[in-house]
């Protein structure tokens, strides 16, 4: 399956991984990635931690596990990732929002990565196109 159709087609929940320049690691949860094509994805993000640690350390992973179906445990897939470059505030973030926050001017930036890698969330097994 390609990658845009499954993460049009899947529900569940994304936690993406990065790590500052001296190795510091966080966590967070993030929604579906928006997929450009099968080599490049991108997230909307704020300035926070997340975004900090990429200024400095352009590697992260996005682990996406499947809302659980009966008998189907730990579905999804595991994207490793380099940021390529990003955007603030650009018309092509506002066009990709999937919500509105209202009156929040909170910046946002629309940072763009390539894959490096996919693997399923459990098991060295690559995910092919």
């Amino acid at each position: 399956m390609k990658l845009k159709e499954y993460f049009e087609n899947k529900k569940g929940l994304g936690v993406l991984a990065t790590a500052d320049g001296e190795g510091k690691v966080d966590l967070a949860v993030y929604s579906r990635p928006h997929v450009l094509d099968e080599h490049t994805v991108a997230f909307i993000m704020p300035d926070r931690l997340t975004h900090h640690n990429l200024q400095s350390n352009p590697h992260a992973a996005y682990l996406f596990l499947e809302d659980e179906k009966e008998g189907a445990r730990f579905q999804g897939l595991r994207l490793f990732l380099t940021k390529i470059r990003e955007e603030k505030d650009s018309e092509l973030l506002q066009t990709l929002r999937r919500r509105r926050y209202g009156d929040d001017n909170t910046e946002r930036y629309l940072v763009f990565f390539e894959i490096d890698k996919r693997l399923s969330p459990i098991g060295p097994a690559e995910i092919q196109d």
